[in-house]
């Protein structure tokens, strides 16, 4: 019975349509493997447990508007209608995965608790749906090859001739359904719903393999338990605002052609798509008026689930996957709803500038830019967010543009908190170390990640200790490599470092030879020190409410030098978390009587932030950056 718990999946997908330059791709239908094998029935899940889902994203939408947020937007709505939910996300590039793609180029790269580096998409998934997702909810051609290949070499394919159809295809649909059933919402049961979002665009060579992975999935698991849903943009064109389907017709014609038809569209667009502009999409695309559905402008993110029950979408689903009995009538959006008004309605401000070095690109600090917007919310503030590059505070910069320099230097002065994210390279480092002498100095509440807590013991030991020239091991090597400097100066910078160590050292047993995946990764636990040893409480104490382990997202290779954290902890700087054998430094701070808030954690704390539960350290910020702190400290019994 499918509304069994144990017996009831439902997968959802995602579909992208042709770019408007490039609506038409000039592959054939053999290249889609239309020779194909009809595929084995032997799996161990029965056909009658799945039920599948499916949107695509347009390619002219900005990053923060794709299928990510439909996705996860729908997965909201299921999960407030009664059902657990999943989500995988496929990426078509050949990369295992994200983890040695430039933030430029692809975003963030998010990390899960097992240590997987993943598309910034499953961060969205696990902050609106609150789950717990592994390495192997996002699905790359270079994993699937890879475990292809390894099954060659081992014989599983008992000397066939291995091909893209069936075996490929065969692989993606036994990923999807293995992965599908991993619990991911700490109750340790398996997931009612799936939902998969498609990466890439339809047409595109590098995702034609799993369309039609895709087309055959559906003929595994039924239709009745597979739903197509295709996000296309609608463009707003001309003076009176004509709202234009073409796109839409397109990218449905493009996407029937490999043997996909969408059980609903979800148009993208500035403006509530009209009626008219829905029924002339319902004609041409094959698909009732009431199953095209308006995803247009909101005053923020937390609206879409919300737009989305308002066109009964939940019913839709219920009907086409029969789940009658499985879910409640309405999903329970009272207090999302809740949560989706109150920013909106926020009248004090408060300003962070985040200094760093991928700031042409927001998408580069996407779970910094969530948890500082979750952490507003939760203390009744209006976020400004300031981007400040960091090589734009150097001395460089104000020797050759003095008007940039003193443009970045105003922002630094003018905020009520700064965050110095994490980062690799040394580049803006400079810039970055400034940055936290100038708040240190001045008291203005400042957050440290990753790098951000490194450059603050850099500073410290410059600063305070005077040990000047002081850097990271990881700054110095790439100064050396790069030939920077002349071979009289590197002999002077190797007799400086033999007369003083780095602050800042490689963990011994990091591979420096090989980047991808090498790195010291996942959830790790970290030992809070509670009070400091004049019995004074720690500003991290308080933070997690007396916690004295809690477990945070790390992504690093180099460390603080421990030869050093004496005499930093005889300075005033006081490292309160270390990890389970007392030797690697996670979290830093001065006492709250020297300055308001100065903080800073090895581990990313911004990756396991949630609308309603902000990350601690963020959380700190903003209510010292908006003087709330001390008010808040005394709520939790901890000032």
């Amino acid at each position: 019975m499918k509304c069994g718990r144990q017996s009831l999946q439902v997968f959802l997908a995602c579909a992208i349509h042709p770019s408007f330059l490039c609506l038409h791709h000039p592959y054939t239908s053999n290249a889609l493997g239309c020779d194909h094998q009809t595929p084995s029935t032997s799996y161990d899940m029965p056909l009658s447990t799945s039920v599948f889902i499916i949107p695509f994203p347009p390619p002219p939408l900005p990053l923060s508007l794709l299928p990510g947020i439909t996705i996860s937007s729908i997965g909201r709505l299921l999960k407030q209608s009664g059902l657990r939910v999943t989500s995988i996300k496929i990426d078509p590039y050949l990369n295992t995965d994200a983890g040695t793609m430039s933030p430029f180029e692809h975003g963030e790269v998010f990390v899960l608790n097992d240590g997987g580096e993943v598309d910034l998409d499953l961060g969205n998934y696990e902050r609106f749906l609150s789950l717990t997702l592994s390495k192997d909810h996002n699905i790359t051609t270079g994993k699937v090859y890879n475990e292809v290949i390894l099954r060659e070499r081992r014989g599983d394919y008992l000397g066939k001739t291995v091909q893209v159809v069936p075996h490929v295809t065969d692989e993606i649909q036994n990923w999807i359904e293995r992965v599908a059933l991993l619990p991911v919402d700490g109750s340790e049961e398996p997931p009612d719903v799936c939902l998969v979002e498609v990466g890439g665009t339809v047409g595109d060579i590098e995702s034609s393999v799993f369309l039609e992975a895709l087309r055959q999935f559906q003929f595994r698991v039924g239709r009745e338990n597979f739903c197509l849903l295709f996000v296309s943009l609608v463009p707003v064109l001309g003076s009176v605002g004509e709202q234009k389907t073409k796109p839409t017709q397109h990218g449905v014609k493009e996407l029937r052609a490999v043997g996909l038809s969408p059980d609903v569209i979800i148009c993208r667009s500035s403006n509530r798509v009209e009626l008219s502009t829905r029924e002339k999409i319902s004609v041409f695309c094959h698909c009732p008026p009431s199953h095209v559905l308006s995803v247009h402008d909101v005053s923020n993110i937390y609206h879409v689930p919300i737009i989305l029950a308002q066109q009964n979408l939940h019913g839709l689903l219920r009907e086409h996957l029969r789940l009658d009995s499985c879910m409640t009538p309405e999903p329970d959006l009272d207090r999302w709803t809740e949560l989706a008004t109150s920013v909106d309605i926020f009248t004090e401000e408060v300003k962070i500038a985040i200094v760093g070095k991928y700031t042409g690109l927001s998408d580069s600090y996407l779970s910094v830019l969530k948890a500082l917007k979750h952490a507003s919310i939760a203390g009744k503030r209006a976020l400004e967010i300031c981007w400040v590059e960091a090589s734009d505070l150097e001395e460089e910069t104000e020797k050759g543009d003095r008007e940039k320099w003193e443009a970045a230097w105003k922002v630094i002065e003018e905020v009520d908190g700064i965050v110095v994210p994490g980062g690799f390279g040394s580049r803006g480092v400079e810039g970055k170390i400034l940055t936290v002498e100038y708040a240190r100095k001045r008291g203005k509440p400042i957050l440290g990640v990753c790098l951000g807590m490194q450059v603050m013991v850099i500073e410290h030991c410059r600063h305070v200790l005077g040990m000047a020239g002081v850097t990271s091991e990881e700054f110095a090597a790439k100064a050396d490599e790069g030939g920077q400097k002349g071979q009289q100066q590197q002999d002077e910078q190797q007799q400086q470092q033999q007369q003083q160590p780095h602050a800042v050292v490689f963990m011994p047993e990091i591979n420096q030879a090989v980047m991808g995946g090498t790195m010291r990764l996942g959830a790790r636990p970290t030992h809070v020190t509670l009070k400091d040893a004049k019995k004074t409480l720690t500003l991290a104490g308080q933070l997690y409410k007396g916690s004295e382990e809690v477990w945070e997202r790390h992504r690093h290779r180099y460390e603080v030098n421990p030869d050093l954290v004496g005499g930093l902890e005889e300075a005033g700087l006081r490292f309160v978390g270390k990890d389970e054998t007392g030797t690697r430094m996670e979290i830093v701070e001065l006492d709250r009587q020297v300055h308001p808030f100065f903080f800073g954690t090895q581990y990313h704390p911004e990756f396991q932030s949630r609308p309603l539960e902000p990350s601690p350290p963020f959380f700190g910020l903003i209510l010292a950056a908006s003087g709330q702190l001390a008010e808040y400290l005394k709520t939790v019994g901890a000032n």
